[in-house]
């Protein structure tokens, strides 16, 4: 007997089907939140890496933070170049493998392009910076994930958000940090980005094996009352 699929293997394939839609052109997601320490790199890495693992087309993760990012530290680094040496030789970049000299790529083939690791130099990533290295990913790379900073005032993230197809809002599995995700979406929805706020992905990512006494099914509820989707991420020593 072949009793076919069990429900788990049917969910997986239909989640596969979902992550290897055809893209046209180049699809921007923004991953953000304004408390430190939920989890957002990680976040951001483990999408990449889920989806270019899938896909057959080019993911890259970007370190917009403009507080020496920890993005690049999550896989093994194939270069020392930074997002700043990108912009300035951004003029002879013409082809894919000009790109591929400022990236360093996982086993899963998720490429990262680093931030600065000095203070002085990343805090003039601007506005325009984002959107010049924006519009050279776009030639070459079908999907763009932003590992954006905490602070949504700073230059660079207007440009992140007016350029964002959608953003992935991380909260940890705490009252501070669910008000803090709370609040982005307020800000979010007071500055005219509604639609990117309905469209949003809420993740609650347990960064400590206990939740302290939180209900996380009341945060759940709370952001689906708001965003398209909200995924839960339990604690995972691994992933720490």
């Amino acid at each position: 007997m072949n009793p076919g699929q069990s429900a788990e293997d049917r969910r997986r394939q239909e989640l596969i089907a979902r992550a290897t839609v055809p893209v046209r052109g180049c699809y921007r997601l923004a991953v953000i939140s304004l408390k430190g320490g939920v989890g957002k790199t990680t976040t951001t890495v483990a999408l990449g890496a889920t989806l270019a693992s899938l896909r057959g087309d080019r993911v890259i993760a970007v370190d917009a933070n403009p507080d020496r990012g920890t993005l690049s530290g999550k896989i093994p680094l194939e270069t020392v170049a930074t997002v700043r040496n990108l912009l300035n030789d951004a003029g002879a970049i013409q082809h894919y493998f000009d790109v591929r000299r400022y990236t360093s790529q996982s086993q899963d083939r998720l490429e990262v392009l680093a931030s600065e690791s000095d203070p002085a130099v990343s805090t003039a990533f601007s506005e325009g910076d984002y959107r010049t290295v924006a519009s050279i990913l776009q030639r070459f790379y079908n999907v763009v994930l932003t590992d954006c900073g905490t602070g949504l005032l700073h230059s660079a993230m207007a440009g992140v958000l007016d350029l964002a197809d959608q953003i992935v809002l991380v909260s940890s599995g705490s009252v501070d940090g669910a008000r803090s995700a709370s609040a982005t979406l307020d800000w979010l929805e007071a500055h005219g980005r509604g639609d990117l706020v309905r469209n949003s992905v809420a993740v609650i990512n347990s960064v400590r094996p206990k939740s302290g006494g939180v209900d996380l099914g009341k945060l759940e509820a709370h952001f689906a009352a708001r965003c398209r989707a909200v995924t839960r991420i339990p604690y995972d020593p691994h992933l720490e």
